[in-house]
């Protein structure tokens, strides 16, 4: 009885596990795809049409990011050498989750270069050199600066570790591969939940999605 219980448990994890992967392999689909239509517009568009495709974009990917493609990895395991393609099985480490979320949706970055960087390396790249350091400041004071900084996706690096930043309103969310919870990994909480980035001495930010960053995704230009 008991290895009858055990094999029904694999089989319905294996079967779970199939079915996550199908539906994160249909979520970044979609998104190239949408990607593929939005440049074919760009491409064909005047200025102005052109500069309204940019908004489009930024929006569309701001909400695939948050709400599709984060959610699918929530769960996976934090692993200082975790290099997983796949949400869900295996480790992943910090900077191994931002690389290989912006490279599944599309951004045409070195994956594998910047997730074994510092992180500061990256931001600068993503943000156009356009970041701000923070150094021994209370947690307050950060969130006091997400919230003038405006809606929108951060990057944040601090002494040990990397992650997204969410600005919703009056909602701020740190978005990371967890390593003060390995076994629950990658996972969204309140900026001032206990976290890496409320225990961090130094912390630097840089906000995605500029007009340059989706137009580089939009026409699929390497960022380098």
């Amino acid at each position: 009885m008991k290895n009858l219980i055990m094999m029904f448990t694999v089989l319905t994890a294996l079967t779970c596990y199939g079915r996550e992967q199908k539906e994160y392999s249909s979520i970044i689909k979609e998104i190239i795809e949408k990607r593929d239509s939005l440049m074919l517009e760009y491409t064909e568009s005047d200025s102005i049409r052109k500069d309204s495709i940019i908004v489009v974009s930024r929006d569309f990917l701001i909400n695939a990011m948050t709400k599709k493609v984060f959610p699918s990895w929530y769960g996976t395991k934090w692993g200082f050498n975790g290099t997983t393609r796949t949400p869900q099985k295996g480790r992943i480490a910090c900077g191994y989750f931002i690389t290989n979320t912006l490279s599944d949706v599309g951004f045409n970055i070195p994956r594998v270069k910047w997730a074994q960087s510092a992180s500061e390396v990256f931001i600068k790249k993503l943000s156009y050199g356009n970041i701000d350091r923070f150094s021994n400041k209370p947690i307050s004071v950060i969130e006091k600066y997400l919230r003038k900084s405006g809606n929108g996706l951060y990057l944040v690096g601090l002494d040990y570790h990397t992650g997204f930043v969410l600005v919703d309103n009056d909602e701020i969310r740190f978005i990371h591969a967890d390593y003060y919870e390995p076994e629950i990994g990658v996972v969204s909480e309140k900026i001032d939940s206990n976290s890496p980035i409320a225990d961090s001495k130094y912390r630097v930010f840089g906000k995605l999605m500029s007009d340059k960053m989706v137009l580089n995704w939009i026409l699929n230009i390497e960022i380098r």
